[in-house]
């Protein structure tokens, strides 16, 4: 599965229904969208997956799910994206097979060429702002990290971590394929606006 060259992705959050928030969001124009939720059960996952990927096919956009390995090849999702605690690319890869993307988070560029090594097929960069959607101890990455990641890494970058419209087209410009959100669309009034404001913002 390819990427699109330039897109958004939705991350749903610990409030809203999932369901209804991939809804608004790919009606808004989302390309991709990330099912995560920390502390529900393998079960509820399973369901909402299951519905969210309907939804996603139905807009022609890619469903992945974050962290749970077992859930997105239970289901056949389109991907599955891991973060540095994760299980090793390089075995989750194995494990997938070369159709189902994979996602790896990443914060400076030693991790991005491990994990490009290890079979990534895109990048989680972040956080690249001030955020308030996870606990961050470290500082914001900012623009040039971007910058660099892009110089030594030939994958899509989706870059995540305070984005919203006020920097999301600054963001695109340094090199990044994507925006991945949480709060700037599932915290928004109108998800659905919220979500196509950004992705106006992304083709500027």
């Amino acid at each position: 599965m390819t990427l699109p060259r330039r897109f958004l992705c939705v991350i749903t959050d610990e409030h809203r229904c999932p369901v209804e928030l991939a809804r608004m969001a790919l009606e808004g124009g989302a390309r991709m969208l990330q099912l995560r939720r920390k502390h529900a059960s393998g079960r509820e996952l399973f369901a909402w997956a299951i519905r969210i990927q309907e939804l996603c096919r139905q807009h022609e956009a890619i469903f992945v799910v974050n962290d749970r390995l077992d859930i997105a090849m239970a289901m056949h999702a389109d991907g599955v994206h891991l973060g540095q605690e994760d299980l090793p690319a390089a075995t989750a890869r194995a494990l997938l097979g070369p159709e189902i993307l994979l996602g790896v988070s990443v914060s400076n560029v030693e991790e991005a060429v491990k994990a490009h090594a290890e079979g990534a097929d895109y990048l989680g960069l972040g956080h690249i702002f001030p955020t308030v959607s996870k606990e961050k101890p470290n500082p914001p990455l900012g623009i040039p990290m971007i910058e660099s990641v892009r110089k030594a890494v030939d994958l899509p970058i989706v870059a995540i971590g305070g984005i919203g419209t006020d920097n999301a087209a600054e963001v695109m410009k340094a090199g990044a394929s994507g925006l991945a959100v949480i709060s700037a669309v599932a915290s928004a009034g109108d998800p659905t606006a919220a979500a196509r404001e950004l992705v106006r913002r992304i083709w500027l």
